[in-house]
């Protein structure tokens, strides 16, 4: 029986699908690696040549999963922390170093977001090649992307932390009251 009440908002569904998106990427470029780097060495070992195209073809795949496996870790709160100060700071202030990290992170991803998309346009003038024909800057678009879906999320995690609403970490879960 589906009720109102257990029906996902649009949000929540638009959520759900972004996210599973982001998974189903991740996936199939990790097995693309592998399944290219196995032909790679396979060539090299066996018929003593190999595909040009493939390292570089590698290169930003890794590049790829960096990126999409930090907008998961965002997605799911878990970045790598450095928390000196947490405990060192009473716990009344624990809710304030959040908020700080929340704002300090969005400030810099979205930061890195705008400066990648220059850079991004930078390399489009360029029109340098690099795997097979395809542009640089192509293989390069999830930079700005990926940083400023990470910048949002915790744009939003900061904005919820203002009114004492934000989902909490299981690292931090003695932040609030």
């Amino acid at each position: 029986m589906n009720t109102e009440k257990n029906k996902p908002s649009l949000l929540e569904g638009s959520l759900g699908i972004f996210h599973w998106l982001e998974d189903a990427i991740i996936v199939l470029v990790l097995l693309g690696m592998v399944a290219l780097a196995v032909v790679q060495i396979v060539m090299r070992n066996l018929a003593d040549t190999s595909f040009v195209w493939i390292d570089p073809l590698l290169q930003n795949a890794v590049l790829w999963i960096a990126m999409l496996g930090a907008m998961i870790a965002s997605r799911n709160d878990s970045h790598i922390r450095i928390d000196i100060l947490s405990e060192y700071l009473p716990p009344q202030w624990h809710r304030f170093l959040l908020l700080l990290v929340d704002i300090f992170t969005a400030a810099a991803t979205l930061g890195m977001a705008y400066f990648s998309y220059l850079a991004l346009m930078e390399e489009r003038t360029f029109n340098t090649s690099v795997v097979a024909g395809v542009q640089a800057w192509k293989l390069q678009v999830l930079l700005p992307l990926g940083f400023a879906v990470i910048g949002l999320r915790y744009t939003v995690l900061f904005l919820l932390g203002l009114v004492n609403k934000r989902p909490l970490h299981k690292s931090h879960q003695e932040v609030l009251p």
